[in-house]
């Protein structure tokens, strides 16, 4: 982790909790917020019938609210989905984009990354765009391959990076596996994405993006993860279901 990076944690609760299961979890959690490390951001990213319940819950307690997905339209006739006005209408600070569930179940690419990314954009909501290697991929040694075609996503943007973009690697092997890439693998990956934003954007901005590392984050193994000079905190599934866990990750971003 490099200090001149603000280290972030996000709870990416997918689809669990109701808003009632939301706001227990809440006030359990929030009160152990004061021994949380000076310097380090925390998210929550609730599904999305509890986001006005976590919102409000949230307001004032310095946690961001985040949301799990995005549209690539600002509004009209697509039942079911969720715009980035609507989401900034709830205070949303932050959005994922590209999570590996979502490629896999909605086959999205980077195009439709790029223009959900562009709508966060215009309503002035950081992205935190996902990307990340299949077990197959990994071992025909396709990873950097992979990872190349992924951030292709800023082909968007050509001028400069999404102000307030962040992004998160998340091999798709160690995801909901208990399976997490060694430290020394995470930080590979995370080196060739900080390369990859080299050589799209120069030096400066390359070292000021963070780069999170989601795939089996446990309380166990996030401060040896953490301690890589690359990895900036952790995108966290399961283990941010659970007050102390997430709690315990906090402190190692620390």
């Amino acid at each position: 982790m490099n200090a001149k990076r603000a280290p972030l944690a996000i709870a990416n609760w997918k689809m669990n909790k109701s808003p009632r299961e939301a706001a227990a979890f809440l006030d359990e959690f929030l009160p152990r917020r004061s021994g949380f490390p000076e310097g380090v951001q925390v998210a929550i990213a609730p599904a999305f019938p509890a986001l006005e319940r976590v919102g409000r819950l949230l307001l004032h307690s310095g946690v961001l609210l985040g949301a799990q997905d995005v549209h690539t339209e600002a509004k009209g006739a697509h039942t079911g989905e969720v715009s980035a006005p609507m989401l900034k209408d709830l205070e949303v600070q932050l959005a994922l984009v590209g999570h590996s569930e979502r490629r896999r179940d909605r086959k999205e690419g980077e195009s439709e990354c790029g223009k959900k990314i562009t709508r966060l954009l215009e309503a002035g909501i950081p992205a935190v765009y996902c990307v990340g290697e299949t077990l197959e991929e990994r071992e025909k040694g396709e990873t950097d391959a992979v990872l190349t075609r992924q951030m292709t996503c800023f082909d968007a943007f050509p001028d400069g990076p999404p102000p307030g973009i962040v992004l998160a690697y998340e091999p798709v092997w160690a995801i909901g596996t208990g399976r997490a890439a060694t430290p020394q693998m995470a930080q590979d990956a995370h080196r060739v994405l900080r390369g990859l934003l080299e050589k799209r954007y120069g030096a400066a901005h390359a070292e000021a993006i963070r780069i999170l590392y989601g795939g089996s984050v446990t309380p166990a193994n996030a401060r040896e993860l953490f301690s890589q000079p690359d990895i900036d905190g952790g995108l966290v599934g399961g283990a941010s279901l659970v007050p102390k866990d997430f709690e315990a990750i906090v402190l190692a971003a620390g």
